[in-house]
């Protein structure tokens, strides 16, 4: 496999968490407690390089988990200068800073490093080859994360915090009678907390090398919102299939039509994989059904 099978220990030690404000940033946060350093990225902007030296020397860490990126999957397609700025330039920033302060390194990455034309779930070993800006930028920034790091790819992420699928679906289901989902972009729904807590397992075994980091259960983005209507008491029949090519108006970005990442390296290595997708998306619709939210969508 691509991912080391002798790892070395680190855990204990000072975390370093880019792109602290972000879902998966402020889960991490929160699981490290007084391990974490947690820079926004109004505290951190990552192609500033002077910017990240300096955070990084004052903040001596053992490790750095960089959750930092530009996300904006259709935006990233009209700003690619923006877009590599972040994900390329800001992972290589980020990298450079972490050799010289002699941190281990943790780059989240994507599916979306992947054209999606395979016709069974990749695997770490497969080639990537993406289509769209942010795939690019992505891929770009797991080749500047350098061989020594771990590239930690996932998909799909909901969580308790920022804007996501599942909380969009919810406030559609709240306003309109009908929802139309694709049905023929299929993945695995991955949770915020249970990802943040396999990086920072990942960080502590002194992991390295390619690891899919997701959820289990492949679905289309329609099986998926149907299984929110079900967790949210609602009627799933709601839901109606529609295929990307009908979408009106089209996505700017392409998108993979099979983004199922196998988590082939976290077996090989011994690691636990994350339960079943269902059993953390009851726990958030309940918790967003009975917590109030903030206009984050």
């Amino acid at each position: 496999m691509s991912a080391s099978e002798e790892p070395s220990t680190l855990s204990g030690g000072t975390v370093l968490v880019t792109g602290a404000g972000g879902q998966v940033g402020q889960e991490l946060v929160e699981l490290l407690g007084p391990r974490a350093i947690g820079l926004s990225r109004a505290e951190l902007d990552v192609t500033d390089r002077d910017a990240v030296h300096d955070a990084v020397r004052r903040a001596r860490p053992a490790a750095i988990i960089h959750a930092a990126a530009w996300t904006a999957v259709d935006a990233c397609e009209a700003e690619p200068e923006r877009a590599f700025a972040v994900n390329e330039d800001g992972a290589r920033h980020v990298a450079e800073a972490a050799h010289d302060a002699g941190a281990r390194l943790c780059y989240v990455s994507t599916d979306y490093v992947f054209d999606g034309t395979k016709a069974e779930p990749y695997v770490e070993t497969d080639v990537p080859t993406p289509v769209s800006v942010y795939g690019r930028s992505k891929r770009a920034g797991e080749i500047a994360a350098g061989p020594d790091a771990i590239v930690a790819r996932t998909s799909w992420v909901c969580g308790r915090y920022g804007g996501n699928m599942v909380k969009t679906i919810l406030r559609i289901a709240g306003q309109q009678d009908e929802l139309h989902f694709v049905d023929d972009q299929r993945g695995h729904p991955t949770f915020a907390d249970g990802l943040a807590a396999k990086l920072v397992e990942l960080v502590d075994g002194g992991h390295r090398g390619t690891f899919h980091v997701t959820n289990q259960g492949a679905v289309s983005w329609y099986e998926f919102a149907r299984a929110v209507l079900t967790a949210g008491g609602m009627d799933p029949d709601r839901v109606h299939p529609v295929a990307t090519a009908d979408l009106d108006p089209p996505r700017p970005a392409p998108r993979p039509a099979n983004s199922v990442l196998e988590n082939a390296a976290l077996r090989d290595a011994g690691i636990e994989l994350l339960e079943h997708f269902e059993a953390p998306l009851g726990r958030l619709v309940r918790h967003l059904q009975t917590e109030p939210q903030a206009d984050d969508h």
